[in-house]
C-alpha cells in the first residue's frame, strides 16, 4: 500500500468554531433554510460522496448540549448522565498502539495523528440500538486513510479496536465480570468503506470525554455500540474474535449490528426511533439511510444474521 505523506494540518477554524458560528457559517455558505439538508467536507481532495446525503439527513442537527449530556459510555456507568464521571479520563500523551502490518508493535501519538491526516467535517445520523438517534457534525478523517498508512498484512480480514482500561479513572471497569477492555470488530472491507470515520471533534470543538475523546470510530450505518470510543489499540486479524457486547449477549448485540427496522431487538422494536434533540419519532431506515454507500458490502451475505 502507498505510504501517505505527512500533510500540514490547519486547525485554525476548528479551534475557534463554536456552535452558533458553526450553524451560521453553513447557512451563509449554502444559502438554505434547513441545515439538516446539507453536508460538506473541508478536504477538497476527498471524493465528493456527499452530494446526495441531503436525502439521508431528514431532521435538524442535535444541539451540542444534548450531545454532551446524553451518552452511553459503559466504562463510566450505565445511565445516560455519565458526563461528570467521564471527566476523570486523563487524555495526556494519548497514543494508539498497532498490532500487525508494517508498523506492528508501534505506537502513534494522538497529536501526531492530527498532523498526519487532513481533516474534514461530516454530518451523520447516529442510531443507537436502544431506538434513539441524533444528528451529529463530526470532525476527523476517513478510517481508510489510517488503514492504508498502516499497511496491514494481505491476510487481514478483520480490524479490531480497543478502548482504554483504567479502573481508577473509569469506575465501572472495576466490575471485573465484564470482558474489559471494550473491543469492537469490523471487516477490513467495512473499515475501508468511505463512510467509516475516525472522529476527533464535534461542532468544531474537541470531542468531549463523554463522547469518546480523543479518538473514536463512527460507523453511521451500524448501531451505535459499534462506534467504539476512546480508542487505544488497532489490531489486524485474519480470524474474527468476539466483541464486547457480542461476548455478553450475542442474541441482542451481534457482530454485524447493521441498522434494520425489520429485525427487532429481543426486547423492543427497531421500526421507529426517537430523535433525542427534538423528541420527535421517525421511522428507521435500512442501514440508517446509507444503503447507497454500504449495501454492496453485503450483497453476497444478505441474510437475517447481518442485522444482529
Amino acid at each position: 500500500m502507498k505510504f501517505l505523506k505527512n500533510k500540514k494540518f490547519n486547525n485554525k477554524e476548528y479551534s475557534v468554531t463554536d456552535e452558533i458560528k458553526f450553524l451560521n457559517r453553513r447557512e451563509i455558505m449554502y444559502g438554505f433554510a434547513g441545515l439538516a439538508t446539507n453536508l460538506f467536507s473541508y478536504n477538497s481532495n476527498s471524493k465528493n460522496i456527499y452530494s446526495d446525503f441531503r436525502k439521508v439527513i431528514d431532521r435538524d442537527l442535535t444541539d451540542l448540549k444534548t450531545i454532551r449530556k446524553y451518552n452511553n459510555f459503559f466504562e463510566f456507568g450505565t445511565s445516560k448522565q455519565i458526563w461528570k464521571s467521564a471527566q476523570n479520563l486523563n487524555l495526556k500523551d494519548w497514543k494508539l498502539t498497532i498490532e500487525g502490518g508494517k508498523y506492528n508493535n508501534s505506537s502513534l501519538y494522538f497529536d501526531d495523528l492530527k498532523k498526519r491526516f487532513s481533516m474534514e467535517e461530516r454530518i451523520y445520523k447516529f442510531r443507537c440500538v436502544e431506538a434513539w438517534s441524533m444528528v451529529v457534525p463530526w470532525y476527523g478523517f476517513e478510517l481508510s486513510k489510517l488503514i492504508s498508512y498502516l499497511e496491514p498484512p494481505s491476510s487481514t480480514k478483520y480490524v479490531s479496536f480497543q478502548t482504554f482500561f483504567n479502573p481508577e479513572q473509569a469506575i465501572n471497569q472495576k466490575q471485573s465480570w465484564y470482558p474489559w477492555p471494550y473491543t469492537e470488530i469490523i471487516t477490513i472491507e467495512e473499515a475501508m468503506n468511505l463512510l467509516s470515520f475516525l472522529a476527533i471533534g464535534i461542532y468544531g470543538k474537541d470531542l468531549p470525554k463523554q463522547n469518546g475523546a480523543p479518538l473514536r470510530l463512527v460507523l453511521p450505518w451500524k448501531y451505535g455500540f459499534k462506534s467504539i470510543k476512546s480508542i487505544v489499540n488497532i489490531k489486524f486479524l485474519e480470524n474474527r474474535i468476539p466483541s464486547f457486547w457480542e461476548s455478553i449477549e450475542p442474541k441482542e448485540y451481534g457482530f454485524w449490528a447493521n441498522v434494520n427496522p425489520q429485525v427487532p431487538h429481543r426486547r423492543w422494536s427497531q421500526e421507529f426511533e426517537k430523535d433525542i434533540g427534538s423528541g420527535n419519532k421517525y421511522p428507521t431506515e435500512i442501514f440508517n439511510g446509507y444503503s447507497e454507500w454500504v449495501e454492496n458490502l453485503y450483497s453476497r451475505k444478505m441474510d437475517k444474521n447481518l442485522y444482529f
